[in-house]
């Protein structure tokens, strides 16, 4: 028997049809395997307790009928800029709706997989995958929240976090500018979506977290007024993708909060820079770190870039904002 691979992205429509043009070329008992395919689930907007029937009549929908196609759903748990390690090393969850097929893939993935494999059925494979990105949400917005609750009354959210992590229980995340990424910030609006009524916690942490771009842009005009600065020009925005030392820019924050400014009439005079972009993506963007900072007053740290690590004595004379707790230069203005 065959075996093929099909990769996936969140993306809609193009990749289901990818899909199923693999599915024309399957023969009687032949198996495809699925990575990631949550982005198909996005898509269909079936949950994942429909998914190994409403997906799997969408996917073989072309096939002939003397073809047999065994779905299998592989979750991958890797990173955007550490890949080939995670891919190696990283811990497996494959879901099947055959028992023998899900070994079958599993001994595919032990040939390079490092990492613990568990075969489970469709429904539980991807449940998990939404689960783990929905509990990291959760943390995340926790942190978020602790931030706006310590700027109300000015305490140092930061000196709080760290005090509080000493207890051997306690592991609070750093808060920052919102969430970005094609995980994290999509997944838990399918519990959301399929359980209405019943994922009241989830729901709060995705506003909370959605909230920060708002949050980050209110900073910015509450310390521009401290500062007597009136030209939002000279306020540069360092940073355009979700995460460090990537080039990867969906459900960015900081493009949430140039989408924000725009809605708003404000849009187009605030700079900004990041390294990974080299591409022309928004109004105002810079391609040179030493431009950009002779051309602000005020820096905005959205993405801790290593970059940004090494040149922090340039940031010296600038008023600062730092989203990220990396600038420990003196009068720095964070969250």
């Amino acid at each position: 028997m065959n075996l093929f691979l099909s990769w996936f992205r969140p993306g809609g429509i193009f990749y289901t049809c990818r899909c199923a043009m693999c599915g024309n070329r399957l023969a009687a008992g032949e198996e495809v395997a699925c990575a990631d395919c949550y982005a198909l689930l996005e898509y269909t907007g079936q949950a994942a307790h429909s998914l190994d029937n409403e997906l799997a009549h969408r996917l073989w929908v072309k096939t002939e009928v003397n073809r047999c196609a065994a779905l299998v759903l592989h979750s991958p748990h890797s990173r955007s800029g550490n890949m080939v390690y995670e891919l190696l090393h990283n811990n497996r969850t494959i879901g099947a709706d055959s028992r023998e097929i899900g070994e079958k893939v599993k001994a595919l993935y032990s040939s390079f997989c490092e990492g613990e494999i568990v075969v489970t059925d469709i429904r539980t494979a991807e449940m998990t995958k939404v689960v783990e990105n929905t509990f990291r949400d959760i943390n995340i917005a926790f942190a978020n929240e602790l931030a706006k609750i310590c700027r109300s009354d000015n305490m140092d959210v930061y000196e709080i976090i760290r005090i509080a992590n000493k207890h051997p229980r306690v592991n609070i995340l750093t808060p920052g500018p919102g969430v970005g990424g094609h995980c994290i910030s999509v997944d838990p609006w399918f519990l959301v979506g399929d359980y209405p009524g019943l994922s009241n916690i989830i729901l709060a942490a995705r506003k909370i977290n959605d909230s920060m771009p708002d949050f980050v842009l209110e900073r910015i005009h509450n310390i521009m007024k401290e500062n007597g600065m009136t030209d939002v020009g000279r306020v540069g925005l360092y940073g355009l993708t979700y995460k460090e030392n990537v080039d990867d820019t969906r459900e960015s924050p900081t493009l949430q909060m140039l989408d924000s400014m725009e809605r708003h009439l404000c849009g187009g005079q605030i700079k900004v820079y990041d390294p990974y972009v080299t591409r022309d993506l928004v109004p105002n963007q810079y391609h040179d770190l030493d431009s950009f900072l002779h051309d602000v007053d005020m820096v905005v740290l959205l993405v801790g870039h290593d970059e940004i690590k090494e040149h922090m004595d340039e940031l010296k004379g600038k008023v600062v904002l730092d989203t990220r707790h990396i600038c420990f230069l003196d009068g720095v203005y964070r969250l």
